[in-house]
């Protein structure tokens, strides 16, 4: 009897300590424009996830710099109100899981997981047609399409700056090569598998990364503003920009600290096991 005492009280006092990798808070985004946002901390990022849109309105690294810089202020356009990610619904039966602006429909949320190491927070459109799952882990973000209207298309979306700001110092890499390439360089394509582009800037130690789980062959355009990057899954630019993608698919969005592409490889490699 007393052994089992003796062992249930190291058990709790193990878990005691374990330490909380992934934290959730409610508050307020104010560098957005005050919306009410789920704040999660992870030893690596801290997101503010916009209650109310669906979608990331900024992504702070370890450093303090914000690599998305949504601002909900009407006519800010790539300044602010553009910015966010995933931007997945636009013009396709609704406007939904981007930073709420003057064109964002609302969405309900729940939160379904609430872990040490893991947060799940549910989203479901206005609508009732579209449904996105947001997985936070310590190393990362992953979102999930998990409903899509039916007949309808959407896209997965960084629009952002990377290091905090917007300017010629700003590469990319991704999946086609290992050549670091200017921000201002535009890629029309189908990245080969594993998909995924890492932005950088040539003061951070670190790349933000976009990823998507799935292999397919739609595809993945990137082209930059003067104030943000415009890359996105599953998006075709041109004369009239489209979407692609019609089923459930999941997406990762996270920092990597190395600006060396075999490291960036490396990491994302190791994310899909």
């Amino acid at each position: 009897m007393y052994r089992n005492l003796l062992l249930l009280l190291l058990l709790l006092v193990l878990g005691s300590c374990t330490e909380i990798k992934v934290q959730l808070a409610h508050g307020i985004d104010e560098s957005a424009g005050g919306g009410s946002a789920y704040i999660v901390t992870t030893p690596s990022a801290t997101y503010y996830l916009e209650k109310e849109g669906g979608g990331l309105s900024s992504m702070i690294d370890k450093d303090g710099a914000d690599w998305i810089g949504f601002h909900n202020k009407k006519g800010s356009a790539h300044k602010g109100e553009y910015r966010g990610f995933p931007n997945a619904i636009h013009r396709q039966d609704g406007n939904y899981f981007h930073p709420m602006n003057a064109g964002t429909e609302p969405s309900t949320s729940e939160v379904e997981i609430e872990l040490k190491n893991h947060v799940r927070i549910t989203y479901f459109s206005e609508n009732k047609q579209w449904q996105g799952q947001w997985d936070f882990y310590p190393d990362r973000c992953d979102f999930t399409m998990t409903q899509i209207s039916p007949g309808y298309k959407y896209w997965v979306q960084y629009e952002g700056v990377p290091g905090g700001e917007m300017d010629t110092t700003d590469f990319w890499y991704a999946s086609i090569d290992n050549v670091k390439h200017q921000i201002t360089e535009p890629f029309t394509g189908d990245l080969p598998s594993p998909e995924w582009m890492a932005f950088g800037d040539k003061n951070s130690p670190r790349v933000l990364y976009m990823l998507h789980h799935e292999d397919d062959e739609y595809p993945d355009n990137y082209v930059s503003r003067s104030d943000m990057t415009v890359f996105g899954f599953g998006r075709q630019n041109g004369e009239k920009t489209t979407k692609h993608l019609t089923n459930v698919q999941s997406f990762s969005i996270g920092f990597i600290n190395s600006t060396s592409y075999l490291a960036i490889e490396e990491a994302i490699r190791e994310s899909l096991n």
